[in-house]
């Protein structure tokens, strides 16, 4: 019998702030929830990023919060969009006998050489003149072109709550992100090792870019030239499966089966497959798939932006008619738009087999019964669109048609890719009009939450999952915002695309959902994502109803568990895992015998019985 992975806890930080417990998703629709079901996200959000409210959640701290959350303008943090640094290489003008350049006085050195000459001074800006050299690098400061980005709630770093040691922006996620979804379990992680072996623990995460800022890639390839320290972590910590390899070494102390399957923006749905695949083997019992991503970084940006990929802020005002930008509708899927809105974020599933799920209680969410992944063959240009998403989406629609049963389809959704890009918009919406018109179905519900959030590359479909998990907890589909039109090159005959947030009424109205992602380069990947009621009676199907009336009594105490732990962090923060230097093992530490391995730290044994699926070969 083919386990079915039930996801049994999840977390992350994005734009929309803490993604447990659908925090991140409230905010997104907050205008369709009361008072009283905000007030908790509302807590959280003001936690994160700093904002007293022990005088009480007053309007004008809401508003606070909404200005330091979604799509906005790019902060100080990450660069000055005002004044990009960047190097012009001049030549002599023999005219003058040198060259002249502008910077900010600043950056400039307390003591001038003496070839150089300051010609004219205009607040914190100078003119510099130089004489006697023939050609030169000189430092050059410009408006950046696009000045919109999904980012980390206001004022929050991951890295200040915790001993991160110079780690890479990306990391930091991860860590804050895993911890979350670790404790949103309600149920020790030692607690699921005495359940399970140690090898049938699985890590499937990373980043589809790898570490790229100054204490990562960024650091590594430019500090040499422009006077900076290489560190000794810049190399090791830049890998792009970094983030597997510190949940197995600082969090939860795991042998199992690790690594990261990189699609570019497929590259969750990538590794959720992963995690699947190994849970409907038997391989693995309990699994972690997360991605994390960092990349609102000039140099990440530019390499985007010459691609004319970014939506920049002329375009974006030529759409609204306007001399300025309005950096929160930057990103506007299926809509007369520009380009997409890069984003940072870090997302996690925890994933079990269904028999583990109902033994130890854990609350269900909800589960993935497969993920398709399919290439685009032959291509003119490797970053354009091809035929591979049509094969995902078609096969997850009759995956879910034959779960579902005739007329299922009508009670499902779809979490779009939805990248805001001209291009984007044209193809994913043929896609899902075409399968939408092959079953049957009129009005085939569609929203696109990078819309609120962003384009967070690797972890994007992570974004769109926990928005779903969402849904079924608040019966509302978050409507795409941003725009005030679909763009009539749009195809949409069967297609409902959401504009306003859409009521269900009862969450569980929508049995199903299907997730899309399609990255660069023909990485197109899509997941079939059944709802926890829906879940939960296939199970009792397959293990009888009193096997689910026992998982109801003991998810009693977990649920109860879970709540506390929410409400603690919503008041306190998350408390970060981070267990570096514990637990270490090393030969002295390891039994090893013809029929099994022994670990000290592990309750159970890793089994070597030598048991295969090739006896009819040998």
């Amino acid at each position: 019998m083919t386990a079915l992975p039930v996801i049994v806890g999840f977390g992350g930080v994005n734009a929309a702030g803490r993604s447990a417990f659908h925090h991140g998703y409230r905010r997104m629709v907050e205008s369709a929830l009361s008072e009283r079901t905000m007030a908790p996200t509302w807590e959280s959000l003001a936690q994160m990023m700093g904002i007293d409210t022990h005088g009480g959640l007053t309007p004008e701290l809401v508003e606070l919060m909404r200005q330091g959350t979604l799509v906005r303008r790019i902060e100080k943090i990450h660069f000055d969009v005002d004044a990009v640094l960047g190097q012009n290489r001049a030549d002599l003008d023999a005219g003058q006998g040198g060259f002249q350049f502008t910077a900010k006085r600043s950056q400039l050195p307390s003591t001038l050489p003496d070839n150089w000459q300051i010609v004219r001074e205009e607040g914190k800006t100078v003119s510099i003149h130089v004489r006697g050299v023939t050609t030169a690098l000189f430092p050059d400061y410009s408006a950046y072109p696009v000045t919109s980005a999904g980012q980390s709630p206001n004022g929050f770093s991951a890295a200040r709550l915790y001993r991160s040691m110079h780690h890479p922006r990306a990391l930091s996620q991860a860590v804050y992100g895993a911890s979350d979804a670790i404790q949103s379990l309600g149920i020790e992680w030692q607690e699921i090792l005495r359940h399970v072996r140690p090898d049938e623990i699985a890590v499937y995460a990373g980043s589809a870019l790898g570490q790229a800022d100054a204490a990562g890639f960024g650091g590594l390839y430019q500090n040499s030239l422009t006077g900076g320290r290489t560190s000794s972590k810049m190399m090791a910590l830049s890998f792009a499966e970094m983030a597997a390899d510190f949940i197995n070494g600082y969090m939860i102390n795991s042998v199992g089966s690790t690594g990261t399957n990189i699609g570019a923006c497929a590259t969750f749905l990538y590794n959720l497959r992963q995690g699947v695949m190994d849970i409907q083997a038997g391989k693995a019992r309990a699994v972690v798939v997360g991605n994390t991503e960092a990349p609102v970084v000039h140099a990440i940006m530019e390499g985007f932006n010459v691609m004319g990929a970014l939506a920049t802020d002329e375009e974006l005002k030529k759409l609204d008619g306007s001399d300025t930008v309005d950096n929160r509708r930057a990103c506007r899927p299926f809509s007369t738009n520009a380009g997409f809105t890069i984003a940072e974020s870090a997302q996690f599933l925890i994933l079990m087999d269904d028999q583990l799920a109902l033994d130890m209680g854990a609350t269900i969410y909800g589960s993935v019964p497969d993920v398709f992944v399919n290439a685009d063959a032959n291509k003119k240009s490797i970053s354009a669109p091809g035929v591979g998403n049509y094969i995902t989406m078609a096969k997850t629609a009759a995956l879910l048609k034959s779960l579902l049963g005739e007329g299922g389809l009508h009670q499902t959704f779809v979490q779009a890719h939805g990248t805001g890009t001209p291009q984007n918009r044209v193809t994913e919406s043929h896609i899902l009009n075409e399968v939408a018109g092959l079953h049957g179905l009129q009005d085939w519900a569609v929203t696109a939450v990078k819309a609120y959030v962003g384009h967070s590359l690797g972890p994007a479909a992570g974004d769109q999952i926990m928005s779903t998990l969402g849904v079924w907890a608040e019966g509302v589909i978050p409507g795409i915002t941003t725009i005030d039109h679909i763009a009539s090159d749009v195809h949409n005959s069967h297609l409902n695309i959401l504009q306003d947030h859409l009521d269900l009424g009862d969450p569980a109205a929508m049995r199903a959902c299907l997730v899309n992602s399609k990255g660069f380069g023909g990485n197109n990947s899509t997941a079939a994502l059944l709802s926890p009621q829906e879940t939960l009676s296939m199970l009792g199907r397959r293990h009888g109803e009193q096997a689910l009336t026992d998982y109801r009594s003991r998810n009693e105490a977990v649920a109860a568990v879970q709540a506390d732990y929410d409400a603690r962090a919503v008041r306190e923060g998350v408390p970060i895992i981070y267990r570096f230097g514990e637990s270490v093992m090393d030969d002295s530490d390891v039994s090893l015998s013809l029929d099994e391995l022994g670990l000290s730290e592990f309750q159970q044994s890793i089994s070597l019985d030598g048991r295969h699926p090739y006896d009819d070969l040998t």
